[in-house]
């Protein structure tokens, strides 16, 4: 892969370990799987009346899946369903279609130099899909 594939901040991203891990107790758990790849995501969840209290993931991947189950973790604690529903759509579109984040979570943008890389889209949703599944 190119360096622009992986610039310093999706780097960090991939590094960060504050919302890594399990959660002992939770209200909600998947786990999903890129066969493709090899990378593995799993989400626990503390849910607060309709929005995430806490999340954790446990995360064996790629560069790109990890950037994104941290940003996914740390953006999901005090948001809705509906808002996870609508980062997941954006992150989608922009890699699928170019779109804008449209009011998405901005921290996402890292992930628009994957665009052209169609086979890397899987390892930036696999935590969105993994949060998908725990949270219906």
């Amino acid at each position: 892969m190119s360096e622009d594939l992986y610039p310093d901040a999706l780097l960090a991203l991939a590094r960060d370990t504050s919302h890594a891990g399990r959660l002992e107790a939770h209200d909600a758990s998947a786990t999903a799987d890129n066969p493709l790849c090899g990378d593995r995501v799993t989400i626990d969840v503390t849910l607060k009346g309709n929005g995430i209290a806490e999340v954790r993931h446990h995360t064996r991947g790629c560069v790109l899946c990890r950037a994104a189950a941290s940003i996914l973790a740390a953006k999901a604690e005090g948001s809705s369903r509906a808002a996870i529903a609508v980062a997941e759509a954006a992150v989608r579109a922009m890699l699928e279609k170019g779109d804008d984040l449209h009011g998405a979570w901005q921290e996402l943008i890292v992930f628009n130099q994957v665009a052209p890389h169609k086979s890397r889209h899987g390892c930036v949703l696999l935590p969105f899909r993994a949060m998908s599944e725990a949270l219906s």
